[in-house]
């Protein structure tokens, strides 16, 4: 999609700290941390938001978790705890209308999130 900051990433159009590249998604470090670990995992494919997933994408979404425990477990995250967030929407904070799965850690996590 023109002008989609993370496709621009996902093409190498725009550099990124790039931290997972699989066939499907590639994960990089998020340019506003929320926490001294926050990560962004993206489908390399335009997918604007959770509601546009299909039955064609199962192995992207795969993947994503595949990124999601190779990530964790290479920067010593599994043990002590993560949180994964996907945002649907403006309401619940979707600030780039392309899918994507935060990986947050490093810290305490507060409950409720919101």
């Amino acid at each position: 999609m023109d002008g989609c900051i993370f496709c621009k990433i996902a093409k190498g159009e725009i550099a990124s700290n790039i931290v997972y590249d699989g066939e499907l998604v590639i994960g990089f470090r998020d340019v506003n941390p929320q926490a001294p670990h926050h990560y962004l995992i993206i489908p390399k494919k335009h997918i604007a938001n959770i509601t546009d997933i299909g039955e064609d994408d199962l192995p992207m979404l795969a993947e994503m978790f595949r990124a999601v425990n190779s990530l964790t477990e290479e920067k010593g995250m599994q043990a002590r705890g993560f949180r994964t967030v996907m945002n649907q929407g403006r309401m619940a904070g979707q600030t780039v209308d392309h899918l994507h799965l935060h990986i947050l850690g490093g810290r305490v996590m507060g409950w409720p999130p919101g």
